[in-house]
């Protein structure tokens, strides 16, 4: 009998806590503190310690120019203010993302354009970013979400032939790989979360500005800090901007994570690996299709669910799921063309802006249904994994996944 109708659970007990912050961490930050009270500066910012997390940090992506901030939404507008984009243009989004990931957008004076998913996947494709360029387009925001790297080189190939930058989300992707290539390095620039719940972090929030080209990554730090001439000569600010800043006690704490990430990453690749397998024999579930390649990192796993071949719904499903004590979700719809504040345009109070901004030139009715986007979210339900999972884990994972799956095949 099903847990979910009285029977006994698969695993009754919790799994694994995830450990992200240990003695390393509370050390260096001890450290850090010991050494203010010792010499009598407060901790600040820009300082030594962010400086070698942010030469640390593009170290591990093979080369290049980071900037710490104070989360990944201020990453992606940070990012996006370096593009220094004319107001009243469109910036294409991606059709599955945290509202954090498009909002920036808009704060900009720019029109976010939802493109629809890759069919089967919560990520987009260079067909469906075709399909709502305009003349207006003025960048296009590529999200690898649940660390799945998105199909790029097709991406890259039009964004470079309509002289469009591309600017890659990369918050739930630390380290993934794309044909070899770390993502966050494809673009012109990249934006990473570093809260507590990715990867690695820098704390309870913050998140890292990327890029290879040095004169971008300095416009993306002046944006970040109010405009200050970092790199340039002037005797005031050069621009508008906000206090994004990330700072040392943060950076220390981030350090700390850079040296367990390729640890992480390869524990949940292997972890993801060997529940693919230990429910390869099922019928009606499978892990997602990734269009991308073999390079994700698995921030959590989609599980598609042919209900066809099912007496119940995929939500009826993952809640089964879920009552034999394994940790799934049955939803992760986070369209952003569905969100309320999109819907009803509340970003600039008393005004439709920037869908109302005189200058804007592009369609001001048009709507995003995202029909593949939400198939896929209708489709899949998800998981939380972490680099903690042993054996046991995903023993207890595909027999629950095997026990309700048994139980509700036609």
């Amino acid at each position: 009998m099903l847990a979910i109708e009285g029977g006994e659970k698969v695993r009754s007990e919790s799994f694994p806590a995830r450990h992200l912050f240990g003695e390393m961490e509370r050390d260096a930050a001890l450290a850090l503190f010991d050494a203010a009270v010792k010499n009598g500066q407060a901790i600040g910012y820009n300082g030594s310690e962010e400086q070698a997390y942010e030469r640390e940090f593009a170290d591990f992506l093979g080369g290049g120019y980071a900037d710490l901030v104070n989360s990944g939404t201020s990453a992606l507008y940070a990012a996006l203010g370096a593009l220094r984009l004319p107001v009243a243009g469109e910036v294409i989004v991606p059709p599955i993302t945290d509202p954090g990931g498009v909002m920036p957008v808009a704060m900009l004076c720019q029109v976010p354009i939802v493109a629809d998913a890759d069919e089967g996947t919560f990520n987009t494709s260079a067909a469906q970013i075709e399909a709502v360029l305009t003349p207006h387009t003025r960048a296009i925001v590529v999200a690898h979400i649940a660390g799945e790297p998105v199909d790029m080189d097709p991406i890259l190939e039009l964004a470079k032939a309509r002289g469009i930058p591309v600017v890659e989300d990369c918050a739930q992707a630390h380290g993934a790989r794309y044909k070899g290539r770390p993502v966050g390095t494809l673009g012109q620039i990249a934006a990473f979360s570093t809260m507590s719940g990715k990867h690695h972090a820098t704390g309870p929030q913050g998140g890292v500005v990327f890029s290879r080209d040095e004169d971008l990554l300095w416009e993306a730090k002046r944006f970040a800090d109010r405009g200050k001439p970092f790199n340039v000569e002037s005797s005031s600010n050069i621009r508008a901007g906000l206090n994004l800043n990330g700072n040392d006690l943060a950076a220390t704490v981030g350090r700390v994570q850079l040296e367990r990430l390729p640890e992480i990453i390869r524990r949940r690749r292997a972890v993801a690996l060997q529940i693919r397998e230990a429910i390869s024999d099922l019928r009606a579930v499978r892990t997602g299709r990734e269009a991308g390649g073999d390079g994700g990192v698995y921030w959590f796993m989609r599980f598609h669910v042919d209900v066809h071949q099912l007496s119940v719904d995929k939500d009826a499903f993952a809640r089964a799921v879920a009552a034999e004590g394994i940790p799934v979700g049955a939803s992760y719809r986070h369209i952003p063309s569905e969100a309320r504040w999109f819907r009803e345009r509340c970003v600039f109070p008393g005004s439709d802006y920037p869908w109302g901004l005189p200058d804007y030139q592009g369609d001001r009715s048009a709507t995003f249904p995202c029909p593949n986007a939400v198939a896929a979210a209708e489709a899949h339900f998800m998981m939380s994994i972490h680099e903690n999972f042993g054996q046991r884990e995903v023993e207890d994972i595909a027999a629950a996944f095997a026990k309700v799956e048994t139980a509700y095949l036609r």
